[in-house]
């Protein structure tokens, strides 16, 4: 006997992903910024990133799943239904981060590292001693 599943089918779970990622574009986060010279108080509107975490707790929040962990890790295999559409979210969601981090609309600092994308390098420095029986 399978266990119930919350989001239904794969196709079920790309709807909902597709309407966090709509919510998210359209609801801008507002930073306060002072501009001129005399320091007048704004509103900035920023753009949101699309997160795995965010699209999880919009699933919470709308009172779907509160916890998306089985269906990306395919728990025992019972999940493997969802495979594709979690690596197509997981891959939109990378997308929009470096994209957004490249334009510099994000920062590319913490885009780099939520993506793996740091540049790793290895220096190696030797240091040579001379000592009195050298000479």
């Amino acid at each position: 006997m399978s266990k119930h599943k919350y989001i239904q089918t794969p196709e079920l779970m790309w709807q909902y992903f597709q309407t966090y990622a709509h919510e998210v574009k359209s609801n801008p986060r507002i930073k306060t910024v002072f501009v001129g010279k005399d320091g007048e108080q704004k509103q900035e509107p920023l753009e949101r990133p699309l997160t795995l975490e965010g699209f999880e707790n919009w699933c919470a929040d709308a009172g779907i799943r509160q916890d998306l962990g089985d269906y990306f890790a395919n728990t025992k295999g019972n999940y493997s239904e969802y495979s594709t559409i979690c690596s197509r979210i997981r891959r939109v969601i990378r997308q929009d981060q470096i994209e957004g981090g490249m334009v510099g609309q994000y920062n590319a600092s913490i885009t780099q590292r939520l993506n793996n994308l740091v540049d790793k390098q290895e220096n190696q420095v030797f240091i040579e001693q001379w000592t009195e029986e050298d000479e």
